[in-house]
């Protein structure tokens, strides 16, 4: 069974993501990825990666990542948040950081936390641990 990650990033850290996705491309290119629509896209156009890409986030990206995630669809989120910029679309942002805990799913919301899952996901399919 493949591994499906989903990424997502605010227009402050999309830079960030995009760097993130490349220093574990060896790692990203054995999972299913799935985005919302600017993030899929940069991260594809940077690494030759191969991204699902959903709606940009204010047009329901998030929601759509949300649904899948509430169906078993998605294993984990990497979601680089921007906590100082407002978000038009806080309840969705809200509503898929809540899916992720009422479903168990690993969730990181910055840098540093996304390493972390990144680095126990290479080892699991390096070693199989």
């Amino acid at each position: 069974m493949t591994t499906r990650v989903a990424l997502i990033a605010h227009d402050h850290k999309k830079d960030d993501i995009v760097q993130l996705s490349g220093e574990y491309a060896s790692t990203l290119a054995r999972c299913e990825l799935l985005a919302t629509g600017t993030t899929g896209s940069r991260i594809a156009a940077a690494h030759g990666l191969t991204v699902e890409r959903m709606l940009s986030g204010p047009h329901g990206g998030d929601l759509q990542i949300g649904a899948q995630l509430a169906e078993g669809k998605v294993d984990m989120v990497i979601f680089l948040r921007d906590p100082m910029t407002p978000q038009p679309h806080e309840p969705d942002i809200n509503a898929l950081v809540r899916a992720c805990d009422v479903h168990n799913i690993p969730c990181a919301t910055n840098i540093s936390t996304a390493r972390m899952i990144l680095d126990v996901l290479t080892l699991r399919l390096t070693q199989k641990i």
